[in-house]
């Protein structure tokens, strides 16, 4: 079952015991397709488990976390996040089970005529990015830095999107130009979407965390959802388009 992380937040409250073979796990957008995947082999490799799945920017996600949102896994696609919710209300069996790439993605017409990075800059270009603060957005901002085209193309911004699902559909609906997406989400948003490579050299390797959130109380279901990730959910991730972590 997947249910956004907002309506968990207002609908639950702390766990009880009665929830015990049930895991609330909040991942990050960019882990959708994979994680929902995940969840259902783990249910069907731990019968009378339940995996719900809330879906969302790793910062929203974190802060409901720490505001009470009754999570018993989380799994960020950044340390950041992550690292404010081991400091409260604190975290166990942390570990990196992935990392991701960027890409820019233009819609197939391409009506910008993108052809690399740097054309972001150019004077007219809509450019949609994550916001600032949620991890795509800042990995995005990190690029562009590194590119030299920091100032010129963030003044080409014409949305701020909650997570990477809100670039590609700014793209969808014409909105824009040009984003920059996980490689991932990049590889299953269909054949709208044109992917064009970031050079290495100008890339940001994001690293993904998971960990079972303290007060869990489901959490010898949590720890063993949180290895099956590492175990044999590392097959799902990398059909995925995820690497290695």
């Amino acid at each position: 079952m997947v249910v956004s992380a907002a309506l968990l937040a207002s609908a639950c409250s702390g766990g009880g015991g009665g929830t015990s073979r049930r895991i609330t796990v909040f991942a990050a957008a960019s882990l959708t397709d994979a994680f929902g995947l995940i969840g259902m082999q783990f249910e069907r490799a731990h019968p009378g488990t339940g995996v719900r799945l809330a879906y969302g920017p790793s910062d929203g996600l974190a802060q409901q976390i720490q505001a009470g949102a009754p999570a018993d896994v989380f799994a960020s696609a950044g340390e950041t996040w992550m690292g404010a919710v081991a400091k409260r209300p604190g975290v166990a069996d942390r570990a990196d089970f992935a990392r991701n790439r960027l890409v820019v993605v233009v819609p197939s017409t391409n009506p910008g005529h993108i052809r690399s990075i740097t054309d972001l800059a150019r004077p007219g270009i809509k450019l949609v990015l994550a916001a600032p603060g949620v991890p795509a957005g800042d990995y995005a901002r990190e690029i562009l830095r590194n590119a030299g085209i920091g100032r010129a193309a963030l003044a080409n911004v014409v949305s701020n999107e909650v997570d990477v699902r809100g670039v590609l559909a700014k793209l969808d609906t014409g909105d824009a130009d040009a984003g920059i997406v996980y490689t991932t989400d990049a590889q299953s948003a269909g054949t709208g979407i044109n992917t064009i490579a970031i050079p290495t050299q100008l890339n940001v390797l994001a690293t993904y965390p998971i960990a079972v959130v303290r007060g869990s109380p489901a959490g010898g279901v949590a720890r063993a959802f949180v290895r099956f990730v590492l175990g044999p959910g590392q097959l799902t991730l990398r059909a995925a388009g995820f690497l290695r972590p």
